[in-house]
């Protein structure tokens, strides 16, 4: 058996994930996407702008023939060469590799493995190790701007195999992030923790047992057997699908038997309020929840005459508006912004207009074509906005209210031409999860507005495929990427304006004798 550096990082991530990379059909994995190819592509060259200021010495083997780039990695350590770029480290425990005897961690574990590290850079110290009066110490170059821990795992996992072979641990193991530099991992702390998940991780391996399905949105987007895991667990009605269900809270749930979305429909919320994982309210929320996926219908949070007859703060917020967000106003818009985060450029303003009063809806486009574009995007947007001055400006989630902070100071926009624009956001996600539990998989816009009836021109279009198209553009000049690009944009904005529709509509579905005027 091989165990490899990448097998723990996956691991960390989802046991799932590192199971199915051994035992899984591969023609179930999808191909990367790419914006995971993006991000590939990003690291190599993070890295090589890393190791371009330093003379290094590179092993030479055939691909994958990792006993073949032990011996080279092995021949310029004992050159003592001062850096060693994507060496080989290979040790096969209860062998007579160990320059530690029997001593090595891996030579403790009943298990016979080799164990596969290729850390980014192998640097030469001063110190004793079986080579003569220096050591190495492992390095690796990272994108991430903090120090994760399961990179932090992977780190100590090199310095664990290179201390076998070189018959000493390593001072310290460090990892090189983008803006803060040289991180030194705490060894011990997370020496501890690395030799836990390695015998966990043999267990899992050694008894082939397939790890329970959880779905997260977030970590799981990027892997390659999300589809797979994902049509399972929907089969499967699977609770990990409800919004609120963490891992934690999935194994409670498992404890006591309510293991379909049916069964937890129906429990009552004084059976799993007496545990901390669903106090404070929780247990009502998941619960309606479940209801709501159950009956494949929403339900208000709130009696309707509380929320028709709401007393907003007189404190104004960007959630809030004057009036009740339901009422109709003469004009509306609808505002999304697209962003490319590594350039920390927001080069896309998209508004639609709604004018009640002439019975017309038109989407501007406020485009940066380029990274020197961004104060004239940003411009053309006040311009445009202050065309209708009294208008509620709808969007979905936060980033739109901090990305107009952000912009008027980096651009020193005077405050009379930004700061009244905050008072007249309107958060439509905010709304939605304030109001109504909906029978989804996340309050994500794609997700809500899909149930809604809503469907994007592009289905396989979001937010990161648009930060590869933008960069593909700036290096290609292909308008088609651009009208992509927009054409994406557009879908949100309008979709935003349908959820706010059909919320509108829902609201006054329940609210019968109520007199108030809605759209």
């Amino acid at each position: 058996m091989l165990i490899e550096d990448q097998q723990l990082l996956f691991y960390q991530r989802c046991d799932r994930r590192a199971f199915l990379d051994v035992y899984g059909d591969r023609t179930l994995k999808e191909p990367p996407s790419d914006f995971l190819l993006k991000l590939i592509a990003d690291s190599v060259t993070y890295r090589k702008t890393i190791i371009a200021d330093r003379i290094y010495s590179q092993p030479k083997y055939p691909p994958q023939d990792w006993e073949a780039g032990m011996q080279a990695t092995l021949e310029l350590m004992r050159q003592g060469v001062d850096y060693i770029y994507r060496g080989v480290l290979l040790y096969h425990s209860h062998s007579s590799d160990s320059a530690y005897g029997d001593r090595s961690f891996f030579d403790q574990l009943p298990e016979q493995v080799s164990y596969l590290s290729r850390p980014d850079l192998l640097v030469k110290k001063p110190g004793a190790s079986q080579f003569g009066d220096w050591l190495y110490i492992p390095q690796d170059i990272r994108l991430g701007k903090r120090p994760k821990l399961d990179y932090q795992i992977v780190a100590v996992f090199h310095g664990e195999i290179l201390a076998a072979i070189q018959g000493v641990m390593p001072e310290e193991v460090v990892l090189l992030l983008r803006d803060r530099g040289a991180y030194s991992v705490d060894l011990k702390q997370r020496l501890p923790q690395m030799r836990e998940i390695v015998q966990d991780y043999l267990t899992l391996i050694k008894n082939a047992q397939e790890p329970d399905i959880f779905i997260s949105r977030q970590k799981c987007s990027l892997c390659q057997w999300y589809t797979n895991c994902h049509d399972i667990a929907k089969s499967q009605k699977n609770i990990c699908l409800l919004p609120g269900i963490t891992p934690i809270r999935q194994t409670r749930l498992n404890s006591l038997n309510l293991t379909s979305v049916e069964s937890l429909a129906q429990t009552q919320p004084e059976i799993l309020q007496t545990y901390p994982e669903f106090d404070n309210g929780v247990a009502v929320q998941v619960i309606r929840q479940a209801e709501s996926v159950w009956k494949n219908q929403a339900i208000l949070k709130q009696n309707i005459d509380d929320i028709i007859n709401v007393k907003l703060s007189t404190k104004t917020s960007h959630k809030y508006l004057p009036d009740p967000f339901w009422l109709q106003s003469p004009v509306e818009l609808y505002f999304d912004i697209e962003a490319q985060p590594d350039l920390n450029l927001d080069y896309l303003h998209g508004v639609l207009v709604v004018d009640r009063r002439s019975q017309r809806e038109k989407f501007y486009p406020l485009l940066a074509e380029t990274t020197a574009d961004e104060q004239i995007a940003w411009e053309h947007f006040l311009t445009l906005v202050w065309r209708y001055p009294i208008a509620p400006i709808f969007h979905f989630c936060d980033y739109e209210a901090k990305t107009i902070s952000r912009l008027a100071k980096l651009y020193q926009t005077p405050s009379y031409l930004w700061r009244p624009l905050i008072k007249r956001l309107v958060d439509v996600h905010y709304q939605i999860v304030e109001t109504v539990t909906l029978p989804v998989e996340s309050y994500a816009l794609k997700s809500i507005a899909r149930w809604m009836g809503f469907e994007w021109r592009d289905a396989k279009a979001n937010g990161a495929q648009c930060v590869c198209w933008y960069e593909e553009w700036l290096k290609t000049g292909d308008r088609t990427l651009l009208d992509a690009i927009v054409r994406y944009n557009e879908d949100d904005c309008r979709a935003t304006y349908h959820v706010r529709r059909w919320l509108a509509d829902f609201i006054q579905s329940q609210s019968v004798g109520a007199e108030v005027n809605f759209l």
